[in-house]
Protein backbone atom coordinates (compact mmCIF):
# COMPACT_ATOMS: atom_id res chain seq x y z
CA UNK A 1 0.00 0.00 0.00
CA UNK A 2 2.90 2.65 0.84
CA UNK A 3 5.84 2.84 -0.74
CA UNK A 4 9.52 3.09 0.34
CA UNK A 5 8.82 7.09 -0.32
CA UNK A 6 7.36 7.27 3.00
CA UNK A 7 10.39 5.60 4.84
CA UNK A 8 12.11 7.96 7.50
CA UNK A 9 9.32 10.59 7.17
CA UNK A 10 7.38 12.52 9.83
CA UNK A 11 3.57 12.02 9.17
CA UNK A 12 1.58 14.18 12.40
CA UNK A 13 -1.94 13.15 12.33
CA UNK A 14 -4.88 15.77 13.78
CA UNK A 15 -7.09 13.41 15.92
CA UNK A 16 -10.67 14.04 16.32
CA UNK A 17 -12.29 14.11 13.11
CA UNK A 18 -9.16 13.09 11.39
CA UNK A 19 -8.30 9.73 12.90
CA UNK A 20 -11.42 9.19 15.12
CA UNK A 21 -15.07 10.25 14.44
CA UNK A 22 -15.32 11.05 18.53
CA UNK A 23 -18.13 13.86 17.61
CA UNK A 24 -20.68 10.72 19.35
CA UNK A 25 -19.02 10.61 22.24
CA UNK A 26 -18.65 14.31 22.91
CA UNK A 27 -22.78 14.79 22.06
CA UNK A 28 -22.90 11.90 24.46
CA UNK A 29 -21.32 14.23 27.22
CA UNK A 30 -22.90 17.35 26.25
CA UNK A 31 -26.13 15.98 26.57
CA UNK A 32 -25.75 14.13 30.10
CA UNK A 33 -24.51 17.94 31.28
CA UNK A 34 -27.25 19.93 29.76
CA UNK A 35 -30.43 17.76 29.48
CA UNK A 36 -30.82 17.92 33.44
CA UNK A 37 -30.62 21.76 33.43
CA UNK A 38 -33.91 21.32 31.18
CA UNK A 39 -32.22 21.78 27.65
CA UNK A 40 -33.67 19.71 24.98
CA UNK A 41 -30.75 16.96 23.62
CA UNK A 42 -28.32 18.39 20.75
CA UNK A 43 -28.18 16.14 17.49
CA UNK A 44 -24.54 14.91 16.24
CA UNK A 45 -24.87 17.05 13.15
CA UNK A 46 -25.16 20.21 15.17
CA UNK A 47 -21.72 19.56 17.20
CA UNK A 48 -19.37 17.82 14.33
CA UNK A 49 -18.42 21.49 13.24
CA UNK A 50 -17.77 22.71 17.30
CA UNK A 51 -15.89 19.77 18.56
CA UNK A 52 -12.80 21.75 17.75
CA UNK A 53 -13.71 24.59 19.61
CA UNK A 54 -13.35 22.49 23.24
CA UNK A 55 -16.05 21.77 25.82
CA UNK A 56 -16.51 25.04 26.47
CA UNK A 57 -17.48 26.46 23.34
CA UNK A 58 -20.11 23.38 23.23
CA UNK A 59 -21.53 24.17 26.33
CA UNK A 60 -21.88 27.68 25.83
CA UNK A 61 -23.43 27.39 22.72
CA UNK A 62 -26.06 24.43 23.40
CA UNK A 63 -27.39 27.06 25.71
CA UNK A 64 -27.49 30.03 23.40
CA UNK A 65 -29.15 28.16 20.92
CA UNK A 66 -31.94 27.64 22.68
CA UNK A 67 -32.22 31.36 24.21
CA UNK A 68 -30.32 30.76 27.81
CA UNK A 69 -26.88 31.88 28.92
CA UNK A 70 -24.42 30.76 31.59
CA UNK A 71 -21.94 32.87 33.14
CA UNK A 72 -18.56 32.50 35.28
CA UNK A 73 -18.71 29.64 37.70
CA UNK A 74 -21.58 28.32 35.89
CA UNK A 75 -19.54 27.27 32.89
CA UNK A 76 -16.60 26.17 34.80
CA UNK A 77 -18.57 24.30 36.25
CA UNK A 78 -20.45 22.59 33.68
CA UNK A 79 -17.24 21.84 31.47
CA UNK A 80 -15.62 19.94 34.79
CA UNK A 81 -18.84 17.77 34.96
CA UNK A 82 -18.70 17.73 30.89
CA UNK A 83 -15.25 16.32 30.82
CA UNK A 84 -15.78 13.79 33.74
CA UNK A 85 -18.54 12.06 31.85
CA UNK A 86 -16.59 11.73 28.49
CA UNK A 87 -13.61 10.74 30.01
CA UNK A 88 -15.89 8.30 31.76
CA UNK A 89 -17.21 6.75 28.51
CA UNK A 90 -14.70 8.31 26.29
CA UNK A 91 -14.92 5.64 23.42
CA UNK A 92 -18.23 4.24 23.91
CA UNK A 93 -19.40 5.01 21.10
CA UNK A 94 -16.41 6.66 18.96
CA UNK A 95 -14.18 4.65 16.04
CA UNK A 96 -11.60 5.46 13.94
CA UNK A 97 -12.78 6.44 10.50
CA UNK A 98 -12.84 3.83 7.99
CA UNK A 99 -9.45 2.73 6.11
CA UNK A 100 -7.51 4.51 8.98
CA UNK A 101 -6.49 1.33 10.78
CA UNK A 102 -5.04 -0.12 7.46
CA UNK A 103 -3.60 3.01 6.58
CA UNK A 104 -1.78 3.38 9.92
CA UNK A 105 -0.18 -0.46 9.39
CA UNK A 106 1.20 0.06 5.75
CA UNK A 107 3.17 3.76 6.96
CA UNK A 108 4.56 1.64 10.41
CA UNK A 109 5.05 -0.98 8.19
CA UNK A 110 6.53 1.29 5.55
CA UNK A 111 9.59 2.88 8.06
CA UNK A 112 7.06 6.46 8.79
CA UNK A 113 7.14 8.02 11.80
CA UNK A 114 3.71 8.59 13.12
CA UNK A 115 2.67 11.13 16.28
CA UNK A 116 -0.69 12.70 16.58
CA UNK A 117 -0.83 16.67 16.46
CA UNK A 118 -3.91 17.44 18.71
CA UNK A 119 -5.71 20.21 20.37
CA UNK A 120 -7.72 18.04 22.54
CA UNK A 121 -6.15 17.59 26.14
CA UNK A 122 -3.38 15.19 26.07
CA UNK A 123 -4.36 13.19 29.05
CA UNK A 124 -7.49 12.51 27.15
CA UNK A 125 -6.21 12.23 23.77
CA UNK A 126 -3.89 9.38 25.35
CA UNK A 127 -6.90 7.22 27.31
CA UNK A 128 -8.81 7.74 24.10
CA UNK A 129 -5.81 6.25 21.38
CA UNK A 130 -5.48 2.94 24.69
CA UNK A 131 -9.06 2.85 24.61
CA UNK A 132 -9.21 2.13 20.96
CA UNK A 133 -5.80 0.15 20.95
CA UNK A 134 -4.24 2.99 18.59
CA UNK A 135 -1.71 4.06 20.63
CA UNK A 136 0.86 1.54 19.47
CA UNK A 137 1.38 3.62 15.99
CA UNK A 138 2.88 7.07 17.40
CA UNK A 139 5.79 7.95 18.55
CA UNK A 140 4.66 11.23 20.52
CA UNK A 141 1.01 12.07 21.33
CA UNK A 142 0.96 16.48 21.57
CA UNK A 143 -1.90 17.64 22.90
CA UNK A 144 -2.07 21.70 23.92
CA UNK A 145 -0.90 20.83 27.00
CA UNK A 146 2.82 19.10 25.81
CA UNK A 147 4.07 22.45 23.54
CA UNK A 148 5.00 25.92 24.01
CA UNK A 149 1.80 27.35 21.77
CA UNK A 150 -0.85 24.86 20.47
CA UNK A 151 -2.21 25.01 16.98
CA UNK A 152 -2.59 27.08 15.07
CA UNK A 153 0.78 27.41 15.99
CA UNK A 154 3.72 25.83 14.35
CA UNK A 155 5.38 25.40 17.34
CA UNK A 156 2.91 22.60 17.68
CA UNK A 157 3.49 20.63 14.70
CA UNK A 158 7.42 20.65 15.68
CA UNK A 159 7.02 19.59 19.06
CA UNK A 160 5.05 16.86 17.51
CA UNK A 161 7.85 15.19 15.59
CA UNK A 162 11.51 14.14 15.89
CA UNK A 163 13.81 17.22 16.24
CA UNK A 164 15.57 17.91 13.16
CA UNK A 165 12.85 16.23 10.93
CA UNK A 166 13.05 17.62 7.43
CA UNK A 167 10.05 15.35 5.58
CA UNK A 168 7.01 16.25 7.40
CA UNK A 169 3.64 16.20 6.46
CA UNK A 170 0.52 17.04 8.44
CA UNK A 171 -2.78 15.26 7.91
CA UNK A 172 -6.01 17.41 9.56
CA UNK A 173 -9.62 18.12 8.72
CA UNK A 174 -10.04 21.46 9.68
CA UNK A 175 -8.60 25.58 9.73
CA UNK A 176 -6.53 25.30 12.76
CA UNK A 177 -4.49 22.32 10.85
CA UNK A 178 -4.48 24.18 7.65
CA UNK A 179 -3.00 27.47 9.58
CA UNK A 180 -0.71 25.34 11.27
CA UNK A 181 0.52 23.57 8.06
CA UNK A 182 0.69 27.15 6.54
CA UNK A 183 2.88 28.24 9.07
CA UNK A 184 5.31 25.21 9.24
CA UNK A 185 5.61 25.59 5.61
CA UNK A 186 5.21 21.88 5.20
CA UNK A 187 2.28 19.98 3.20
CA UNK A 188 -0.97 19.34 3.60
CA UNK A 189 -3.39 16.41 3.41
CA UNK A 190 -6.95 17.01 4.97
CA UNK A 191 -9.57 14.96 5.16
CA UNK A 192 -13.32 15.35 3.95
CA UNK A 193 -14.78 13.14 6.66
CA UNK A 194 -13.80 16.05 9.41
CA UNK A 195 -15.56 18.93 11.53
CA UNK A 196 -14.31 21.51 9.46
CA UNK A 197 -16.26 25.12 10.70
CA UNK A 198 -16.09 26.14 6.87
CA UNK A 199 -15.80 24.37 3.72
CA UNK A 200 -12.55 22.13 3.65
CA UNK A 201 -12.02 22.51 0.00
CA UNK A 202 -11.42 26.46 0.74
CA UNK A 203 -8.36 25.49 3.07
CA UNK A 204 -5.83 25.38 0.94
CA UNK A 205 -4.58 21.93 1.28
CA UNK A 206 -2.15 20.23 -1.05
CA UNK A 207 -4.67 17.37 -1.37
CA UNK A 208 -8.05 16.93 -0.59
CA UNK A 209 -9.14 12.96 1.08
CA UNK A 210 -12.52 11.99 1.00
CA UNK A 211 -10.92 8.30 2.32
CA UNK A 212 -8.03 7.05 4.40
CA UNK A 213 -7.26 4.59 0.78
CA UNK A 214 -6.56 7.78 -1.06
CA UNK A 215 -3.81 8.35 1.83
CA UNK A 216 -0.89 6.32 -0.10
CA UNK A 217 -1.27 8.43 -3.55
CA UNK A 218 -1.86 11.77 -1.53
CA UNK A 219 1.74 11.34 -0.09
CA UNK A 220 3.71 10.17 -2.89
CA UNK A 221 2.71 13.84 -4.30
CA UNK A 222 2.73 16.00 -1.54
CA UNK A 223 5.92 14.16 0.74
CA UNK A 224 9.14 15.57 -0.63
CA UNK A 225 11.82 13.37 -2.13
CA UNK A 226 14.24 11.57 0.61
CA UNK A 227 17.90 13.71 0.18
Amino acid sequence: MFSDHVKGASIAFDLDGTLVDTAPDLVRALNEVVEPEGLEPVPVAEVRAMVGRGARVLIERAYAAQGRALIGDEVDAHVRRFIDVYRAGIADRSQPFPGCIEALDGLKAAGAHLSVCTNKPSELADLLLQTLDMDRYFDRVIGPDRTPAKKPDAAHLFASVSPGAKRIVLVGDSEPDATCAKAAGVPLILMTHGYSEVPVSTLGADRLLDSFVELADALEVVLPVSP
